[in-house]
């Protein structure tokens, strides 16, 4: 139970800690000043959402994401919202992609050859299937968060822990809402497609509960350290580096490479979200269906990273309230006394 709930627990974490959010430019965007409440919320939301999430995928035994919209919005609700999740995971994959060059620059490596490798190294993932991606987040996403983790703690420890929280001074709350939404489709694409790998109902405690309380303290952290370089954020694609230039070079390398990996984990999931979908109309090995989607994804990523996450995830977030809704009142709506 333990071990395959971790297994999933870094799954989760390592679809949410892509381009945007350890690169610190997704939580900037939705949080920033007066946002302690905000990321408490989002941390409730998370273990919740996760957990009906998992629980739906396991009762259904589900390969692919379709049954569980099926189960929280009805059959033509969820044809709405398969079409968004194909237009969604496509479009954040291309962002992932987007990171992965904007991310290599820092080497002097140019844009376009950092896209070419970070695409060419998902597609190799794939010669393993899926268990080369389950198997690549146990052991890349425990290295990231400790990483992460001792870089925001020491940034903090030079500032002198100037971390607040002022009761009366939380006025951005309500971004916990629309930052939860965001990550909702990315969720159920990928935790769908496992339902049928879930042994145990405890497994999904595991993952939920874990998943929530590391993400939701990282994200706490995170922010009230980009708070202390906010006048330097605008100056850097990535707020990370806003961190870093205060450390030696080469920890901005060390960092680049475990920002680059975060990445690659996402971008592999974004594709695995596809591939379980597209497997229902394409036929083949799975290195060859995810070859297809990067070569198609690739020139896109000319947007930049940036413009892409500043324009896509608001609107994202925004639209995926309704899928928010339809899993906070699932557990309330499918109770044994109703």
């Amino acid at each position: 139970m333990w071990g395959n709930g971790l297994k999933w627990m870094f799954l989760i974490i390592g679809t949410m800690i892509g381009a945007g959010y350890a690169s610190g430019r997704e939580l900037w965007e939705f949080f920033g000043a007066e946002s302690g409440l905000a990321i408490i919320l989002f941390t409730i939301l998370f273990t919740v959402c996760v957990g009906v999430i998992m629980s739906i995928s396991y009762k259904n035994q589900s390969q692919h994401y379709l049954p569980v919209l099926n189960k929280l919005m009805g059959k033509q609700l969820s044809k709405v919202y398969d079409v968004m999740i194909i237009i969604y995971l496509f479009s954040t994959t291309v962002i992932m992609l987007a990171g992965g060059g904007a991310t290599l620059e820092v080497v002097h490596v140019p844009y376009w050859l950092g896209t070419v490798i970070i695409g060419g190294m998902v597609v190799i993932l794939f010669l393993w299937d899926t268990k080369g991606m389950t198997s690549m987040n146990a052991f890349i996403i425990p290295i990231l968060i400790v990483f992460l983790i001792a870089i925001l703690l020491a940034f903090q420890s030079l500032k002198g822990f100037p971390i607040q929280f002022k009761i009366d001074a939380q006025h951005n709350w309500p971004s916990a809402l629309t930052f939860t939404a965001l990550n909702i489709l990315p969720l159920i694409a990928i935790l769908g497609a496992v339902g049928s790998e879930i042994k145990h109902k405890g497994e999904i405690w595991v993952a939920s509960v874990g998943s929530g309380l590391i993400l939701g303290s990282i994200s706490f952290l995170y922010n009230e350290s980009l708070l202390q370089v906010a006048s330097d954020i605008m100056l850097y694609e990535i707020p990370l580096f806003a961190i870093l230039k205060h450390y030696p070079y080469y920890m901005m390398l060390i960092m680049s490479a475990l920002l680059w990996l975060a990445i690659y984990t996402t971008a592999a999931a974004g594709v695995f979200g596809l591939l379980s979908r597209a497997r229902a109309w394409l036929k083949g090995p799975a290195w060859l269906i995810a070859l297809f989607l990067i070569a198609i994804m690739a020139p896109l990523t000319t947007f930049g990273f940036s413009t892409l996450i500043a324009i896509l995830y608001p609107l994202y977030g925004v639209l995926n309230l309704f899928v928010l809704a339809s899993l906070l009142l699932y557990p309330i709506m499918n109770h044994r006394s109703l």
